[in-house]
């Protein structure tokens, strides 16, 4: 006999959410842009991203649940759907899971995290709040959120463990989304930190022949959007997951380096070197990475054994990994983006006497514009309309370009980031908490830091 089907409170969630995005969408004006076959994809990409958010599915479940009906309607050819599972994204959570067993199996992360722990383990605030800046300093440091997150989030597992929290507690979680989010989303308020800052100041000097200084872009951006949005994204942390820590004692490491760490050592500094020298090499981070976790697990070089790397790489991340980037494939094949954007453009209320509400919907365009084509997509799609765009609302041209940095250092879903869907499997932590604290953090700087930002612009005179 058929038990009687008991739903959890995720899933009821997603079963009221769903129908009812979908029959927003139908009824909408926007589906009349939409042909069927795009207005199918659009459903389904509105589906699959409730499922993540809402964790009513096992992660990979959903993932496969997007990936087989995109295959089934013949929304798009297989190399689209499935383009995420070879994409680099797939290959960067594979090296970095590696070089994270290697990080913890030599005893290097122990090491490290000894000589931390000790100065963060009096308070949980203390704690979170000392693993998000010190994120915050890696990246200005170290010009790549890949390289920052596979450095430290394996330390800050270690200093997690050396507090008393146990696997899929508050504490872990807490701290792995310190350590992820905060090597993260305050860095995009430094200039050569993240993906996006480049691929916006390359454009803009390409197309508009203007390219801000760094010391400009930080005094511009970093108060709020780096700063004040670590001090949220602390709090939100310690509300959704509150925990309290165990001061342990921390032997003090007296004894040299072993051989294992040595090599670690020597096979991390100079991967890490090749990636902050991306741009002149131009081989790929993914690739470099590769490369570092065939050496970590080749017999008598490396240091990550065949049992090891069974056991601790979690084949369904990278199809999570796959699906997500799946969802933004299949957006672009179909022209979603564009067409949303020309609708969004005709539909935007800008007025050259009206500063504030022109700032408003620019970095709320910006944010909705990452939503649609990822964060990386925000400047190749809105710096070349940035001339026409500062026509309508009277702002400089820098003015209208520094916007688009509100947009991607607000994510919204988590696989519009890359850095963000790698973390969460090195961490050991479920998609969900990260979509949640998207959400949220999302929430906090829309209607909180977007419009100190106004004011903060207004002060420094880059808004009259």
């Amino acid at each position: 006999m058929i038990q009687k089907l008991r739903l959890t409170r995720a899933q009821w969630m997603a079963l009221v959410l769903i129908p009812a995005l979908a029959l927003a969408l139908m009824i909408s004006s926007i589906s009349n842009w939409l042909d069927q076959q795009q207005l199918l994809s659009a459903l389904l990409i509105m589906t699959g991203l409730v499922l993540f958010a809402t964790g009513a599915l096992p992660e990979f479940v959903s993932a496969l649940l997007v990936l087989t009906l995109a295959m089934l309607l013949s929304l798009a050819p297989a190399e689209v759907v499935f383009s995420g599972l070879t994409s680099t994204a797939c290959w960067l959570i594979v090296s970095g899971l590696v070089i994270g067993i290697a990080i913890t199996e030599t005893g290097l992360a122990q090491r490290l995290s000894d000589s931390v722990t000790v100065h963060l383990d009096s308070s949980y605030v203390r704690l979170i709040a000392g693993i998000v800046f010190i994120g915050i300093l890696l990246g200005f440091v170290m010009p790549s959120s890949v390289g920052r997150i596979v450095l430290f989030i394996p330390i800050a597992l270690v200093i997690s463990e050396n507090c008393g929290f146990e696997k899929g507690s508050n504490g872990q979680i807490g701290v792995g989304l310190a350590a992820a989010f905060g090597s993260h989303i305050p860095t995009f308020a430094i200039l050569p930190a993240n993906i996006p800052n480049m691929i916006m100041i390359g454009s803009a000097e390409n197309i508009h022949g203007w390219s801000p200084m760094f010391g400009e872009y930080l005094l511009l951006h970093f108060p709020v959007l780096g700063f004040l949005k670590a001090l949220l994204l602390i709090v939100a942390i310690l509300w959704l997951y509150p925990a309290k820590p165990e001061r342990t004692p921390v032997k003090a490491t007296t004894s040299g380096f072993s051989g294992k760490e040595i090599r670690l050592l020597i096979i991390m500094v100079s991967t890490l070197g090749l990636w902050m020298t991306d741009s002149l090499h131009q081989i790929s981070v993914a690739w470099i990475g590769l490369a570092a976790a065939t050496l970590l697990l080749l017999p008598g070089i490396g240091m990550v054994s065949t049992k090891s790397f069974n056991q601790k790489v979690n084949v369904s991340a990278i199809l999570v990994v796959g699906g997500l980037l799946g969802i933004a494939a299949l957006i672009n094949y179909q022209d979603i983006s564009q067409i949303v954007g020309t609708y969004a453009l005709d539909l935007m209320p800008l007025n050259p006497e009206n500063h504030f509400t022109n700032f408003m919907v620019l970095s709320l365009t910006a944010t909705f514009t990452g939503v649609l084509t990822t964060l990386a997509g925000i400047p190749a799609t809105l710096t070349p309309l940035a001339g026409q765009i500062s026509e309508l609302t009277g702002f400089s041209l820098e003015a209208v370009l520094m916007t688009q940095v509100l947009g991607f250092s607000t994510v919204v879903f988590t696989y519009q980031s890359v850095p963000l869907m790698m973390a969460m499997p090195l961490a050991g932590i479920s998609i969900r908490h990260a979509a949640r604290l998207c959400l949220i953090l999302a929430g906090l700087s829309v209607v909180l830091l977007f419009p100190l930002d106004y004011f903060w612009w207004q002060m420094l005179g880059w808004i009259g």
